[in-house]
């Protein structure tokens, strides 16, 4: 009995109340149409009570041939397409049943979801795109907000779970809360964890948004914690990870250690020749940069700098955005979505950097994050900066376990030198081949 308290106190505090309250307020009405993972989202409205006063129709087209009926064909039943011609359909219908009846007198909505749950064998993608089509006044042209989410939990019955949550969440904050990016955000994701679900996608559109810049909400969402990494493709919109790294082979440049100094075309030429002479990929190698969310965000910079930065590194690859000061959680992230080669173009300065380390959030310390690092078909290649950039890098290090003695102008991999016992992991390291130096013309 107190089991079944303690659990309808939560339920009462959490999405429960949320759908509660928008069924209370007369001022929304509109559908649910979810396609993969049942209803969860419609079903917290349905049983939370005075559900008649906003739920026009909930469907579920999950037979393929009826949703291509219903939404129309040439789409992938798990896609940003397939989630607009939902909404779009789902809109529209709305709109034309109801506007002239009740069109004065209500904010009309479309919520819409098309999922891959956690497959019988656990081995598909498992992920989500969750859209909202919302007026956010009486009479206003409508708006759209655009998620894409992965499912982080083991179970099906967890990852509906999740989704239903993340539904109600969004339908509450578009109609109870200001359209600021951090509140707005932290609200979206509230009862949930990076444990369970990702959003690593926002799109926005409409007049609830105007003057908002999508990529910016899904930096914000990066900073507090609603992903573990972003995927801007080479327009530098935000896409899903899959569309574009899906089966890649990953020529991954870094930009910290003294990068700057070193011309990236030369770097990337080199990088490519490499990866060529080890192996040739099925797939034609892809060029992706590695960026933190301190550089692009950093100096107090504005929306305007911001963008200014993403679309300058856009017009060169596609980008990865990640909040961490690793390297082993990038490689982790990468290989979700590609089994192919992977290279870690990265400094020598870096390199020093990731040897000294202390690794005091991992049990296994620097061996753990080598082991997550160096996983199968993946190498990093090392090339070499100038002394002055070495020595700048190297002189925030207090431990200093790590340093070089070079013969030139240029700090190399063979430059680098270790303290005991630690010479004997880097040239254990480079003997595997698992470090190969990118000699730079």
């Amino acid at each position: 009995m107190e089991t079944g308290t303690a659990q309808g106190t939560d339920r009462a505090s959490g999405p429960q109340r949320k759908a509660l309250e928008i069924n209370l307020d007369p001022s929304s009405y509109g559908t649910f149409a979810e396609i993969g993972a049942g209803q969860e989202v419609a079903d917290w409205f349905l049983r939370a009570g005075a559900a008649s006063g906003t739920v026009a129709q909930t469907i579920c087209a999950y037979d393929k041939a009826f949703s291509d009926e219903r939404y129309g064909q040439g789409t992938r039943y798990v896609s940003r397409e397939r989630l607009l011609a939902m909404l779009e359909r789902e809109y529209q219908t709305l709109e034309t049943q109801l506007r002239a009846s009740r069109g004065s007198e209500v904010r009309f909505f479309a919520f819409a979801d098309t999922v891959a749950a956690r497959s019988f064998r656990g081995d598909n993608e498992q992920h989500g795109w969750v859209g909202l089509r919302f007026q956010a006044a009486v009479g206003a042209k409508p708006s759209d907000i655009l998620l894409h989410v992965a499912l982080r939990d083991r179970t099906v019955e967890m990852q509906r779970s999740a989704l239903g949550i993340l539904g109600v969440n969004l339908v509450h904050v578009v109609f109870r809360q200001k359209t600021e990016p951090a509140p707005f955000l932290a609200s979206v994701f509230e009862g949930l964890s990076l444990d369970r679900l990702e959003i690593d996608v926002i799109e926005l559109t409409g007049p609830a948004f105007d003057g908002q810049d999508s990529r910016l909400w899904c930096l914000e969402a990066l900073r507090l914690g609603l992903a573990r990494a972003l995927l801007f493709d080479a327009t530098g919109r935000p896409d899903q990870p899959s569309t574009v790294l899906r089966k890649r082979s990953l020529i991954v440049e870094g930009s910290d250690g003294g990068a700057e100094a070193v011309d990236p075309r030369a770097l990337v030429a080199a990088a490519f020749a490499q990866l060529d002479r080890e192996e040739r990929p099925e797939l034609k190698p892809m060029l992706l940069l590695d960026v933190r969310l301190q550089s692009l965000t950093s100096a107090g910079a504005d929306a305007a700098t911001v963008g200014d930065r993403l679309r300058r590194l856009a017009a060169r690859a596609p980008i990865l955005v990640t909040d961490q000061s690793v390297l082993h959680p990038v490689v982790e992230y990468l290989r979700r979505y590609t089994s192919g080669p992977i290279r870690m173009v990265t400094s020598v300065a870096v390199f020093a950097e990731l040897m000294s380390g202390t690794y005091e959030t991992l049990p296994g310390a620097l061996l753990e994050s080598l082991g997550k690092l160096l996983v199968e078909d993946v190498r990093l290649y090392i090339h070499p900066v100038p002394v002055r950039a070495f020595q700048e890098a190297r002189a925030k290090d207090p431990r200093r376990r790590v340093n070089a003695s070079p013969s030139g102008r240029s700090v190399t991999l063979d430059d680098l030198g270790c303290e005991p016992p630690l010479d004997h992991l880097l040239h254990y390291l480079r003997g595997a081949g698992w470090l190969v130096p990118l000699d730079l013309p």
